[in-house]
């Protein structure tokens, strides 16, 4: 005690993060949006924060009428809006001294050379190749590495590991067939499938959140939880990927990657330790155990909307249909909302309600852990009618977070019970640091930490759940219900949640 007031227990000092190991990256499709707004910018921050080494490279592959010069003056120009605060003038001149630029087509064994003889030149044979790129060129991107000789060493300390961007696949055969294709050049161990989602510090903090705090964890199931709600809702449109997002929609471009991770992160049990194939053993359960979707469980649980023109934030918005390279009689949707069982002894009965869509109120990202009622026999005749639901919510964007909802007594003589809310800031307790949200999935690669990457199994979980729905979709193409920009989706929507006497949260 001092002066009355308890003094908090000092926490023992972490030791220093070491910096990456010495290597290079190969941006493979270097001139593309990604680089100059993700990547470059990440790795300066990490170098910022001393965590990329020392001897570092990158190799940025592009097309082959661009100048090297041109390319590095252009990036420099294109990251500052990027970075906060921008690059400095030694800062500046280290990005031009440590990118070098490969000019040609990605069909061609040249290129590959190049790649290589740049490679023994720098010094820094470690290579991450990162795939920046259509997904279609995955295969053959990894197939002329192989060739090359760039994608194994024989020297034990030299790794080689490549990065894939989504989506990772069309369907589930796509998916399965990429995978085996990757695996003729790849080891498993080399393979890191990238989702940015699981990059977010809150992400992260789940499973800490979940299992190293014991007052959580004991009431994390279906004795405790009545329901789980998963958002992730966007405020944008298409912006300019409307030729993409024809051939993709809401379901295969969200629900069955960031929303099935949050998912899996959020249902897991506790994994034997932190080594990255145990946390992904006890993630890929989870899909595994989602109840599988028949034809009419697809008709009564799983609304998709498409969103017409509206108002958001007081300007108007153009609908889907009216936006550049999409068809005006497209079916494609752009909101998805679905009800979803968990069948394990932990979660039977416990419904999980997922939606994600664009050019909906707001943006944000979060999940919603609605807790079970109270017995209400003690309050029924003061307060009863006051009291609702004790709800955990794990903010994940844009203010990173954790709020809890519980009741408290109002200040007075009469028993009047208020909802009062405790809330942790990520910006306010720790300090904002500048995030791209891929610093931390950079770092992992150089250090050859898989953890908050995809397994094989994980992706081609994911499409088996998700394929009934496309299966469904393809008997009923005009079944897409529209809503108007800037609400929050097809009124069917909420009607999944009322049938239930529930209702979807509004952030």
């Amino acid at each position: 005690m001092k002066d009355g007031h308890a003094v908090e227990e000092a926490l023992p000092e972490r030791p220093p993060i070491a910096p990456a190991s010495e290597c290079t990256m190969v941006i493979f499709g270097a001139g593309g949006d990604l680089t100059r707004r993700k990547l470059i910018p990440a790795l300066l921050n990490l170098r910022r924060g001393g965590l990329l080494a020392e001897k570092f490279a990158v190799i940025a592959i592009v097309r082959p009428e661009v100048a090297e010069d041109g390319f590095l003056t252009k990036l420099l120009e294109d990251i500052v809006p990027h970075l906060e605060p921008p690059p400095t003038e030694a800062e500046s001149t280290r990005i031009r001294s440590r990118v070098s630029v490969v000019a040609g087509n990605l069909d061609d064994p040249a290129t590959y050379a190049a790649i290589r003889a740049k490679l023994d030149q720098n010094g820094l044979p470690s290579a991450l190749f990162y795939l920046a790129v259509p997904p279609t060129l995955f295969a053959p991107i990894a197939k002329q590495l192989g060739a090359a000789g760039l994608a194994r060493s024989e020297n034990p300390a030299v790794w080689r590991r490549i990065v894939v961007e989504k989506p990772f696949g069309h369907d589930t055969a796509s998916a399965r067939a990429l995978n085996r294709e990757l695996a003729t050049v790849f080891d498993e161990s080399q393979i890191f499938r990238i989702d940015h989602y699981l990059g977010k510090e809150t992400v992260q903090n789940l499973m800490v959140f979940r299992f190293a705090n014991g007052i959580f964890e004991p009431v994390w199931n279906r004795r405790y939880i009545d329901h789980v709600q998963i958002t992730a809702a966007e405020a944008v449109g298409v912006e300019g990927r409307g030729s993409y997002y024809e051939t993709a929609g809401a379901l295969r471009d969200m629900v069955q990657n960031h929303l099935f991770q949050l998912l899996a992160l959020t249902a897991m049990e506790p994994p034997s330790s932190f080594d990255a194939d145990r946390v992904r053993d006890e993630r890929v359960k989870v899909l595994r155990a989602i109840h599988p979707f028949s034809p009419g469980d697809v008709a009564r649980n799983v609304v998709r909307g498409q969103y017409a023109a509206g108002t958001i934030d007081d300007k108007p918005v153009p609908g889907y249909r009216d936006e550049p390279t999409v068809s005006k009689t497209s079916s494609t949707e752009t909101f998805v909302a679905l009800k979803l069982m968990v069948d394990n002894w932990r979660w039977a009965d416990v419904p999980f309600y997922l939606r994600t869509g664009k050019r909906l109120s707001r943006r944000v990202s979060e999940i919603a852990i609605r807790f079970k009622n109270a017995p209400l026999l003690l309050f029924r005749d003061v307060c009863a009618g006051q009291l609702v639901p004790n709800v955990l919510i794990v903010r994940i964007q844009p203010d990173e977070g954790i709020a809890l909802r519980f009741q408290a007594k109002v200040p007075g003589p009469d028993l009047n019970v208020g909802v009062v809310r405790m809330d942790f800031k990520y910006a306010d307790y720790f300090g904002a640091k500048p995030s791209t949200g891929y610093e931390t999935l950079l770092y992992d690669v150089m250090t050859g930490d898989m953890t908050l990457f995809h397994r094989a199994d994980i992706i081609e979980a994911g499409w088996e759940d998700v394929a009934p729905m496309l299966d469904a979709w393809t008997r009923t193409p005009d079944g897409v219900q529209p809503y108007a920009a800037g609400s929050w989706g097809p009124a069917a929507a909420d009607e999944l949640m009322a049938r239930d006497g529930r209702e979807w949260r509004r952030p």
